[in-house]
């Protein structure tokens, strides 16, 4: 029976279940037999890319040493998708706020729409501000320097 190649690793959010899921089907039905450590390490060698190369190097290193705590294929493909996925969900969140505008919306939707986007992009206090400003119609960003008011919360 043939498998499909595997690919590359890619960062990409959408990208890390398939590599993930077609691995474990990889490993699955053609290196059943082989140990934990061999599929690890076999994984690992397609994993790459400026975000992974250090995490998979420190990987690689305990478990060359045998301190890691992943001890399994499986185990592996957990702390991917978790290391991973989260950092591509951050990235893309933190994309859509420096892209968000008013545009169109009343305050209040611009406001409701930027608190969701907010939520998981690990942005915090004043640099949330400045980009929730950012966003401002001209009108109100203009108000606001009128007032020399400077936001302190997004609420206010």
């Amino acid at each position: 029976m043939e498998v499909i190649k595997l690919p590359l690793f890619s960062e990409r959010i959408e990208k890390v279940s398939m590599f993930i899921n077609t691995a474990y089907l990889y490993l699955r039905m053609k290196m059943k037999e082989e140990s934990e450590l061999t599929k690890m390490i076999w994984v690992l060698s397609y994993m790459q890319g400026e975000m992974v190369e250090a995490w998979k190097d420190n990987l690689l290193n305990k478990l060359s040493k045998g301190k890691s705590e992943v001890k399994t294929a499986e185990e592996l493909f957990s702390k991917t998708r978790n290391k991973f996925e989260e950092t591509a969900e951050e990235k893309r969140k933190v994309e859509q706020l420096r892209t968000i505008e008013q545009r169109g919306r009343t305050y209040n939707e611009y406001v409701q729409e930027f608190k969701k986007i907010a939520r998981g992009s690990r942005y915090k206090k004043q640099p949330l501000i400045e980009e929730f400003k950012r966003g401002l119609s001209r009108r109100i960003r203009r108000k606001l320097v009128e007032a020399k008011s400077s936001l302190c919360t997004i609420e206010e």
